[in-house]
């Protein structure tokens, strides 16, 4: 029987050592393949044998938060190329260890675990030393746990990540105060000088400094994500919430219920709808949105005239991408302003637990649905929430809100999408459809709060410790 050839030249060449199994080499070996190193006398404990899942990171205990700061820095030319090749070594490393896992499991049907630790003896090989440890560490505990969600069904399988077409990023983690914060900079590992941050905020005393994120955006920006653990505050609800659970009147409580709409992001139950303001002025987002993206087409067809790999390719290129940055900051501050508009002023916010995947696929709104950013905006609003005391309540997505009548309860089974204006057959009551929807929402919401805060007349009143949404 023929044995099977590998479309790899650089087969891996395992020992025994100390009864564990360790990558010692890559040698260039076209006519050998894992089949014959196994089958040539050696065995493979059964220890070794598994689909080891992702190795454990740390979490933060019960007592414990993690907060985390996003600088600008400006690193200089040479601590420019230093953090590129950081960035390029676990680039790397992702990429080595995916293909040799991904032979392993050709060849003999199991892999076997390793670490980057594994790779800087070998030949050809040693200029890992020279970069920071914790980078290639973080890059292989990344992929097995994108390895150990594969198998389990969660997610795709891994994929390779080619130099201009992922992240430019890599974490490295404190240890023996290696990461520090020094005259407005920090100083990272492997790193000859503390690099210049614009720390637009002050850091919060008592924090333990966990890990440094460096991101390379596309146009050219350096960030600097650093991780601190600060010791967890009991969370005060607000005032309006404590005097509900003292008395359950829900009159006590300020509450909203919002309805997303793509053209506007969502309609409140009180009939509005958001206003962004931009530059002292109200307008609409998608409307200044779209203007970005016309800006940024535009700006390609002329890319396209352009020789590719020329100083003015290179030039447009960079332009082109520092306006995708400016419609992404642009939307950011944008549901930024809502949400903190509607935290401060209500103290229950109740909304639908839609699956935005499902959308885009369906209805013609794909486009619209990820422009407004929905997704990311009931993330910011639950961590608002959460640190101010305020509630974040989740109603079921199959919840029929359009079609039930605000006003009697009834429900219109045939109410079509078209029908903008919801009519009631029975008691007659006319409303707007998505002001409709979203005061049935919070109505909706206000059941699901009875339903599962503890009242003091029955049991006896409890303040929670933390404040978390209700699903």
């Amino acid at each position: 029987m023929a044995k099977r050839k590998s479309k790899h030249t650089d087969f891996i060449t395992i020992c025994e050592t100390n009864h564990n199994l360790y990558i010692i080499a890559i040698t260039s070996m076209p006519s050998c393949s894992l089949y014959d190193v196994i089958n040539g006398g050696f065995s493979i404990p059964e220890r070794t044998v598994s689909h080891r899942k992702s190795s454990s990171r740390r979490i933060a205990e019960a007592n414990t938060v993690f907060v985390a700061y996003r600088f600008r820095g400006y690193p200089t030319k040479d601590q420019e190329t230093e953090l590129k090749q950081n960035i390029g070594a676990a680039r790397f490393m992702w990429n080595r260890m995916l293909s040799d896992y991904n032979l392993m499991w050709k060849e003999l049907g199991f892999t076997i675990p390793m670490t980057p630790a594994d790779y800087k003896d070998v030949p050809g090989m040693e200029w890992l030393k020279d970069r920071d440890s914790f980078a290639l560490l973080n890059a292989q505990l990344n992929l097995e746990k994108a390895r150990s969600e594969y198998f389990s069904g969660d997610r795709g399988k891994p994929k390779y990540k080619k130099k201009r077409c992922c992240t430019d990023a890599y974490t490295t983690n404190c240890n023996n105060n290696n990461i520090r914060i020094e005259d407005n900079g920090i100083r990272l590992p492997k790193i000859a000088d503390p690099i210049k941050l614009s720390m637009h905020r002050s850091i919060k005393p008592e924090g333990k400094l966990k890990n440094t994120t460096i991101i390379h955006e596309p146009d050219g920006k350096w960030y600097f994500s650093i991780v601190f653990e600060y010791p967890a505050e009991e969370i005060e609800p607000s005032f309006g919430l404590q005097k509900f659970f003292e008395t359950g009147d829900r009159n006590e409580i300020s509450g909203i219920g919002l309805d997303m709409s793509a053209p506007f992001l969502y309609i409140d139950s009180t009939g509005k709808k958001p206003s962004y303001e931009l530059n002292g002025m109200e307008v609409r987002f998608l409307k200044q949105y779209r203007k970005l993206e016309k800006r940024i087409a535009r700006e390609q067809r002329r890319r396209s005239h352009m020789v590719n790999d020329s100083n003015n390719y290179n030039k447009q290129c960079q332009k082109i991408a520092r306006l995708h940055a400016k419609a992404k900051h642009r939307r950011d501050d944008f549901l930024h302003q809502i949400a903190v508009r509607l935290v401060r002023r209500y103290d229950l916010i109740a909304i639908e637990d839609l699956d935005m995947t499902a959308m885009k696929k369906s209805l013609n709104l794909g486009k619209s649905v990820s422009d407004i950013g929905w997704g990311k905006f009931t993330q910011i609003l639950e961590e608002l929430c959460n640190k101010l005391g305020k509630l974040l309540i989740r109603v079921d997505r199959w919840y029929p809100s359009s079609k039930t009548c605000s006003h009697c309860g009834y429900i219109n089974k045939n109410l079509k999408l078209e029908d903008r204006v919801y009519v009631c057959p029975k008691c007659g009551h006319v409303m707007d459809r998505d002001k409709n929807a979203a005061t049935n929402i919070l109505e909706e919401g206000f059941r699901i709060l009875e339903e599962n805060m503890i009242r003091p007349a029955v049991e006896g009143y409890k303040k929670p410790s933390v404040l978390t949404t209700i699903a």
